[in-house]
């Protein structure tokens, strides 16, 4: 675990630059929902949608609005993932960035993007069924966690091993799986870095500004180093690479 976070500190300060221009499509893709017309409110660098209002104020309008809002955050976070990704795999290997792998910087973002969808649309429905059906809310969060390694390290497998959507997940669901213990330091990272950094963001200003602030911060230092730990970790599937 020690050299996985090595490996990604390396990787972020030497590639800073870069991912720092990769961010703006993260901050893109965050604010697009959050300037939409539909209840959203952000809470520790993320958006969320209010369920109940979203019910309550569907029309065809608010529906398209929503549908678009998703689509075009979705294509820039695709973006952004895919990006970091094939730095990760350019770093880790030693191998120039051939100009194929650039010019499959399209095919890529096109597959992660389905992937990203299909993950979105199967937390709403839930999200949905689970409201309409008055279950508890902890109920979402149990499904959520099922359904998340079928998902974790799909992008990864898709750019690192140049796989389609379905292989890609098969090989990204075995490898979650098999290190188990990775996922956990990730979510563990996780928590304690938006914990922090919001804490401060509330304390430097606890008006409605830090909330906004925080999540500029998040769409530009904290996402991308989560991406690149979330790359790293799965490059250590390969054996040559494990020392």
């Amino acid at each position: 675990m020690t050299n996985v976070l090595a490996y990604t500190a390396r990787a972020y300060a030497s590639n800073l630059r870069i991912i720092l221009f990769f961010s703006l499509s993260l901050i893109i893709a965050f604010l697009i929902p959050l300037l939409a017309f539909f209840p959203t409110y952000n809470d520790m660098g993320a958006i969320f949608v209010r369920t109940a209002s979203e019910l309550l104020n569907l029309n065809a309008f608010t529906f398209s609005v929503i549908v678009l809002s998703v689509f075009f955050s979705l294509v820039f976070l695709s973006f952004a993932i895919v990006a970091i990704n094939i730095i990760v795999k350019h770093g880790r290997t030693h191998v120039r960035i051939r100009k194929e792998v650039l010019e499959g910087l399209e095919k890529y973002t096109s597959r992660v993007f389905v992937v990203l969808l299909l993950f979105t649309l199967l937390l709403s429905i839930f999200n949905l069924a689970v409201y309409l059906l008055g279950l508890p809310a902890y109920v979402y969060y149990i499904i959520t966690l099922l359904i998340i390694p079928f998902f974790f390290y799909t992008p990864s497998s898709i750019v690192i091993d140049d796989l389609r959507i379905i292989r890609a997940m098969q090989m990204g669901t075995k490898f979650f799986f098999k290190r188990f213990d990775y996922f956990l330091l990730w979510l563990f990272i996780a928590i304690v870095a938006l914990t922090f950094f919001d804490a401060i963001f509330l304390a430097l200003s606890h008006t409605l500004i830090s909330s906004y602030a925080m999540l500029i911060f998040n769409a530009v230092f904290i996402v991308p180093f989560l991406v690149l730990l979330q790359s790293e970790m799965y490059m250590k599937r390969f054996a040559m690479l494990k020392r």
